[in-house]
Formats: C-alpha cells, structure tokens, sequence
C-alpha cells in the first residue's frame, strides 16, 4: 500500500507567510529614487509578470522541498514455519471394540479414530504429514505430504486385520522416526495413538527409548479406552523420552479434544514482518527551484528586463 505525505507539513505554511509579506510588505523607497516607476511598469508589465511567476514557482517548490514530500509503501512479509508429523495408528484386533462413541455405540474404536485423524488432517494448514499403521507388523501408509485430500483417502481405506491382529508399539515407533530421519523441517512431531499393550515387537522398550531420547522429535502418546486396555505409564515413559506429553481417551469427545489441544499445542508458526519502505521526493521540487532561480536571475538580468 502506498502513502504519499510530508515529513514536515508544518514548513508549508511559509507559502503563506510569503503571500502575507508579499502584499504587506512591499518596498516603499522605489518612489523616492523613481518616481516614475508605476508608468515603467506599466510598459513592462508583461515582462515582469514572467519574472513574478519563476518568483513564486521558485519560492513555492523550495519550500516543499523543504517539507520532504514522501511515498511510503508499506508490505508484509509473512513466512509460515510448516510441522512434519507422522500419525502412528494402532489397527490390531482389540481396535474392533465398540460402545467408544456414545452417540453411535455400533461404531468401533477404529472408525472413530478415522473420523478424528481426519479432521486433525484438515486443520493442519501448512504441515506435512505421513501415516504409520501397526498391528503385528508396522508400515508406511502414507509418506510425508502436503496433500490433505490424499492423506484423508488413505486414511479412510485403514482397514482392521490388514497388519494382523496383535501390537507392535516399538516397531511403529521406529517406522515413524525413520520417516522423519530426513525431513529438514525445524519441528517434528510424532503422535501415537493405542489401545493395547506391545506384544510383538522385535525391538525392545530400552533400545526405543534410547533411539528417542537421542532424536530431536516430540513424541504425544494418546492411549484410548480404558485404563486397563493400555500401559499408561508405557506410553508415559515414551512421551517423557520425546519431550511431550501423554493422554488417555475413554470416549470419542475426550480423543476428539486431545487432538485439538496437540493442534493448538503445535501451532504453525507465522512469523509476520512488516516492511516499510520510504520514497523521498524532495529532489524534484528542489531542482525546480533551483532552475526558477537561474531563470529569474537570467531574466532580470537582461537587457531591457
């Protein structure tokens, strides 16, 4: 946006006082010395006038220069700070559960898990975002990517069964820190939500902790239902060695708000510098000036001027 203004306006009222001693103060000797002078001007009235225009011309562009007329352009430089976050999703068979949901008591844990990662999806405005998917084994369901529509499909066609039955909590772990063991983004975050206990990992409890603590990645743990479907202070442990926090969900309302708080926690960052940039115009005025100056000056000078 653009501004044009003075840095100055107050020196603009020395125009005025310039038309105030140019009517009141005008020289009162020339009848002394020429007491003819009104019938010499009256003959070069027409060339006087030219000199009394490059006089006020003069005059009234000096004093704006002095004024500092200036455009002032103002902009925002906004630059957004993105998230990668990898979901890990327990799809073992104690996901079938129902009664999670009190408003559909028909719809099982893992249905209600879709619903809510996919509105966490669509919150997320500038972030990357992958999927690991766990039972017995675990896997990649989705890479890290900015496509939302993408990442809701894939999230809609997890299927119970498709990676067994049991809980492999470590082995996802690990899936999901190597997802993001090249991602450049300043902030990355791993949210892992279960509802059992491991059973089927191949890499132990002290190795995952180790490889967490040593990684710059904050890790949320979201254990749903009740307190004896999940190791509360498993998952606590986990969170601990990621620099996070740990929650647990007996309904759907609760899981739905636990999202929200870890989308509120991990806000993108908008760093919003304003710029403002100043455009001096004296330069112009100036020059005018001067150039009325060096003609008035030339003008009066001449002959029969």
């Amino acid at each position: 946006m653009s501004q044009f203004s003075f840095e100055y306006p107050f020196l603009l009222a020395l125009i005025l006082l310039f038309v105030i001693c140019a009517k009141w103060c005008k020289e009162k000797s020339r009848a002394i010395f020429f007491p003819h002078v009104s019938t010499l001007i009256a003959k070069t009235g027409h060339k006087s006038s030219l000199l009394a225009w490059l006089k006020w011309i003069g005059i009234i562009s000096a004093v704006i220069a002095l004024a500092s007329p200036v455009i002032t352009k103002s902009y925002s430089n906004s630059k957004k700070e993105g998230r990668d976050i990898v979901l890990v999703i327990d799809s073992s068979d104690s996901m079938r559960q129902q009664g999670f949901d009190p408003n559909d008591i028909f719809k099982n844990k893992f249905d209600v898990v879709k619903e809510v990662v996919g509105d966490f999806i669509e919150k997320r405005e500038n972030d990357r975002i992958g999927m690991v998917t766990f039972a017995d084994v675990a896997f990649i369901a989705s890479p890290l990517t900015f496509e939302k529509a993408f990442l809701t499909n894939i999230t809609k066609m997890q299927k119970l069964g498709m990676a067994g039955k049991r809980t492999a909590i470590n082995d996802a772990l690990v899936q999901a820190y190597n997802l993001l063991s090249k991602s450049k983004a300043k902030s990355k975050i791993v949210i892992l939500l279960t509802d059992g206990v491991d059973n089927m990992s191949k890499i132990p409890f002290p190795d995952v902790k180790s490889m967490i603590e040593k990684r710059d990645i904050k890790l949320y743990t979201i254990g749903i239902g009740g307190p004896r479907d999940y190791d509360g202070r498993y998952l606590q442990a986990l969170a601990q060695a990621g620099k996070g926090a740990a929650y647990g969900a007996r309904d759907a309302t609760t899981l739905s708000m636990i999202y929200d708080e870890i989308d509120k926690l991990e806000a993108t960052k908008l760093n919003d510098k304003k710029i403002v940039e100043h455009t001096y115009l004296y330069i112009y005025p100036l020059f005018l000036a001067v150039l009325s100056l060096l003609l008035f000056i030339y003008f009066r000078n001449s002959k029969g001027v």
